[in-house]
């Protein structure tokens, strides 16, 4: 297994649509196991494959207690079947999007197809955090960032901020 870089805002591969995978093998095992590595590394609770420059549908999530064992999902191809019309304003952070919080409203629960990691069709129904997590990394299997849920004023105030930030760590190296 290996740590992979993360990819940071503004990054316009993070604005991308996934492809989907194929088949699932040995080496989108590898890269599930890679994926996994990375978002424990970094005190993730979910990450997906273009987070670290791989436009696939693959993603991963735990969303275990810290006094908790780990519970990992591996989900290849998720797509989001069914949302509740109950909504919940939760604040999400992002590994894309460091030191980044916002409130965002979203469906309090919902029902996700995918295939597991031995290519297995797998749905889950979930709420609370899980539901939240499942629903912001399909959100970035489509494109779609966390700051996309924010105003205008706030999208561009953050985003200007990681751009001075990776130009200080650029010319820091």
């Amino acid at each position: 297994m290996a740590i992979l870089p993360i990819v940071i805002a503004p990054d316009k591969r993070l604005k991308r649509r996934s492809k989907a995978v194929e088949t699932v093998d040995d080496e989108i095992r590898t890269l599930l196991s890679d994926m996994l590595e990375t978002m424990y590394d970094d005190d993730g609770l979910g990450l997906a494959a273009i987070q670290v420059g791989v436009p696939q549908r693959v993603v991963v999530i735990d969303v275990h207690e810290k006094d908790e064992p780990k519970a990992p999902l591996k989900l290849v191809n998720p797509e989001i079947i069914w949302l509740s019309s109950e909504r919940v304003i939760y604040e999400e952070g992002c590994l894309s999007f460091p030191n980044i919080f916002a409130d965002v409203d979203r469906a309090a629960e919902v029902n996700v197809r995918y295939l597991d990691e031995n290519g297995e069709a797998r749905e889950i129904m979930a709420q609370g955090t899980l539901a939240i997590c499942l629903q912001h990394e399909v959100d970035h299997l489509n494109g779609k960032v966390l700051v996309d849920y924010l105003s205008l004023v706030k999208r561009n105030i953050i985003l200007r901020k990681l751009s001075k930030a990776r130009r200080v760590q650029a010319s820091d190296e």
